[in-house]
């Protein structure tokens, strides 16, 4: 593996972590105080600062320090996260992100924001904006590490093998601040836990690295060394007694063991805290001895050395030696040599995979997966044409052929679940992002806005999602700019001065429905209408329902900005919006209340692969019509159809009356309306359209079929979603239900529908 695949993997988990880290800000801004969210979100900002250590990324690391800085006073209670301060943070996030994105891509981040940010933090970090529950209180100092609960103090052990024998001495003998020119001593209790040794991190190199601070001597405790039958070869049973003296302070002791806070028990104290402490125990600590850490190299070879000293180092290498589970972020504290990431990152799956307690996950790269559904696609359709040759050529439907094509059916249709499964992803990543959206353009337009988001978790196809992004962009941004009223605004409408937007995606139908709600103005209609007018976009004596008038705003070019600005009045938007929509095999509709709000509403397939469907024909062609917009299917009989106006036809089911649309005339397949009655009514509920009958001339069956994008092979057209291919090798079209019911309604595909091309 080399640094590129590695730090591919690094960038992977560092957008893991960047979720995470601005999932628990928005808890904290929405008032959870648990410990673990605290925690969750310091760990995020940890873990990226040791990953961009190992491949010296100094900004992302210098501005993740400061960022953990005052978070660990969040943490160690220092700090109230109030809405000030999570404020601050939560811009924070994005900072990182920008410049996790640009050691990346190789981008730039606008310095004078991260450094106005390192100054805010700063000050957090330094008490100098207390919270106002706390504003008379004196400012909270900088907040160092939180250390470990602190291991017991060694107690004197007969003579071992070594010849070493322990005795008491007095913590004068090293002085304090007096001694060695003023420089302070402190003792260090270093105890790892088995942990720090199955991810891959060495006691010994991390002693080496405390040496380089100052004059140290080190104890090795060997106390709770069990005997030969008894000893787990990956169990941790050494702890270490350090004094050091240095001019470097208790912060750069505490950072060396920065990345191995989680998996030991670390103490760090000025010697006379020590003295106090063991004084007031009535301890008597053990002799520090002189331990030669030069015996490393770089590498961590070993060089010649004592017998005793030998043996501790060599235990706690081949404890080190035995992990197979390394990590890519612990790997970082070895002097950022590639060759400890590269062994890091290439085990960095196998650790997940074997982390207690953890569902087991494996990365795949997409295009591996992608081909994989190519291929079940393919195999969905040959099992169709055998399933089609053996019924043309078998007329007695009961052969053991028949038997095993229908065993073949099921499991390719298992198959095909599984293999969908894989790329099913949720929402969330794509909520989270639009928090930052909202945060910015509240900021630049200086409004209070607060994001609300529901049905995070709703799994939709990876292909929908990563094409979802952009549209929902757009209509955040047209939902906060034009949407949401200024505070005066909406503090004269006897509203909140805090505007709310809320996204939320459900499952319905086999689709998915994702809508985007604000408490705004709702849209101005004639102020919409007359913009359209004067950009020539409608004719002035345009007779337009409120429906179609807010529809406008999907037109090209349309825009009510006044003055053009970074976020809007370019004609550019939601044009954009209809159309990924559209492509995504999906359609938007619009409710709105003037001074109530806006709902967009999305609907879109859960996948882009697959689909259930029903094979029609239609005037000689044939079509698919999706299953998940069927409701029933029914015969016409002459008594239930009834005539209405000069063009229009209404059918009766159940004592009650639904339009009756003929797909082949809509669809310019024939140039007159059929008979219903030789016909087959297909009652079908589209989004925001209700329930209409679609007359067809013949069911042939229900199929699984392939999807193929028509817009990437040929073109758009306008009542067609998408092709397949039949069992017979045919080429046939699936119905775009919902435009084929808007075009019955006059709406705004009538004008489109020239389809000669199709026939």
């Amino acid at each position: 593996m080399d640094m590129n695949e590695i730090k591919e993997i690094f960038f992977q988990e560092c957008e893991e972590q960047l979720a995470e880290l601005e999932s628990g800000l928005l808890k904290l801004n929405d008032g959870d105080r648990d410990p673990e969210t605290v925690n969750a979100v310091f760990r995020a900002v940890h873990s990226i600062k040791g990953g961009a250590g190992a491949f010296g990324l100094d900004d992302l690391v210098a501005f993740a320090h400061v960022f953990e800085t005052t978070l660990d006073c969040v943490r160690s209670n220092k700090l109230e996260p109030n809405q000030d301060v999570l404020k601050v943070m939560l811009k924070s996030a994005d900072v990182l992100a920008d410049l996790t994105n640009a050691a990346r891509d190789g981008g730039s981040v606008d310095e004078s924001r991260s450094r106005g940010l390192v100054k805010e933090l700063e000050a957090l970090a330094n008490g100098e904006l207390p919270s106002p529950s706390a504003s008379a209180e004196a400012p909270a100092p900088k907040a160092a590490a939180k250390a470990a609960p602190a291991a017991p103090a060694p107690t004197p052990k007969p003579t071992d093998d070594s010849g070493f024998q322990p005795v008491p001495f007095s913590f004068d003998d090293f002085g304090g601040e007096d001694d060695a020119g003023g420089m302070p001593t402190y003792e260090v209790i270093f105890k790892p836990r088995y942990e720090l040794y199955s991810k891959g991190n060495d006691a010994t190199l991390l002693l080496r690295d405390l040496s380089r601070l100052g004059e140290m001597t080190i104890y090795c405790n060997t106390d709770d060394l069990p005997g030969l039958e008894e000893l787990d070869p990956e169990g941790a049973y050494f702890f270490w007694n350090v004094t050091i003296k240095t001019d470097k302070g208790e912060d750069a002791i505490r950072t060396v063991f920065e990345f191995a806070e989680w998996d030991c028990e670390l103490t760090v104290k000025p010697v006379e805290e020590a003295r106090a402490d063991a004084t007031s125990n009535d301890e008597l600590p053990m002799v520090p001895v002189p331990f030669d850490l030069s015996i490393l190299d770089e590498t961590g070879a070993m060089e010649e050395v004592s017998a005793s000293d030998a043996r501790e180092t060599a235990a706690a290498v081949a404890a080190a030696e035995t992990a197979s589970n390394v990590t890519q972020m612990v790997a970082a504290r070895v002097e950022k040599k590639e060759s400890a990431a590269a062994a890091a990152a290439a085990a960095s799956a196998a650790a997940q995979n074997n982390a207690a307690g953890a569902g087991q996950t494996i990365r795949v790269d997409l295009d591996r997966v992608d081909r994989l559904i190519n291929l079940v696609g393919e195999l969905v359709i040959n099992q169709a044409m055998l399933s089609q040759s053996v019924i043309e050529n078998d007329t007695t439907g009961t052969s053991s052929i028949n038997m095993g094509l229908e065993e073949l059916q099921q499991l390719t249709r298992e198959i095909q679940d599984s293999v969908m499964a894989i790329r099913a992803q949720p929402v969330k990543p794509v909520f989270q992002r639009m928090s930052r959206i909202v945060r910015e353009i509240a900021d630049m337009t200086g409004k209070s806005i607060r994001l609300i988001t529901e049905g995070e978790n709703t799994e939709v196809d990876k292909t929908v999602i990563d094409k979802l992004a952009e549209p929902l962009t757009h209509m955040i941004r047209n939902a906060v700019d034009h949407g949401i009223e200024t505070p005066e605004k909406r503090a004269a409408a006897g509203k909140n001065t805090e505007g709310t937007v809320r996204l939320t995606a459900k499952h319905r139908s086999g689709r998915i429905l994702i809508e985007l709600a604000d408490d705004g103005a709702g849209i101005n209609r004639e102020k919409v209408r007359q913009k359209a007018i004067d950009n020539e976009l409608i004719p002035a004596d345009s007779n337009l329902s409120d429906e179609e008038i807010d529809n406008l705003i999907f037109l090209p070019g349309f825009s009510t900005a006044d003055k053009i600005s970074d976020i809007s009045g370019r004609g550019v938007g939601m044009d954009v919006v209809k159309r990924s929509i559209q492509a995504l095999g999906g359609r938007i509709n619009i409710t709105s209340k003037p001074g109530h709000g806006s709902v967009f509403t999305m609907s879109l397939p859960l996948t882009l692969a697959v689909l259930d469907g029903m094979v029609v024909t239609v005037a000689g062609q044939t079509l698919v019509v999706p299953l998940t917009a069927i409701v029933e299917t029914l015969q016409p009989e002459a008594a239930a159809i009834h005539s209405f106006g000069a063009n229009h036809r209404l059918i009766s089911i159940r004592n009650s009356f639904c339009p009756l649309v003929d797909v082949g005339r809509i669809l310019n397949f024939r140039a007159t309306q059929a008979n219903p009655v030789e016909g087959v009514a297909l009652l079908v509920e589209s989004e925001g359209g209700g329930q209409r009958a679609l007359m067809v001339d013949a069911i042939q069956g229900q199929r699984q079929v392939v999807i193929k994008s028509l817009e990437a092979n040929y073109t758009h057209v306008p009542g067609i979603a998408a092709a397949t291919i039949l069992g017979d090798g045919r080429v046939a079209l699936i119905l775009d239900v919902d435009a084929v019911v808007g075009a019955s309604r006059g709406q705004s595909l009538k004008a489109e529908m020239s389809l000669a091309a199709v026939g």
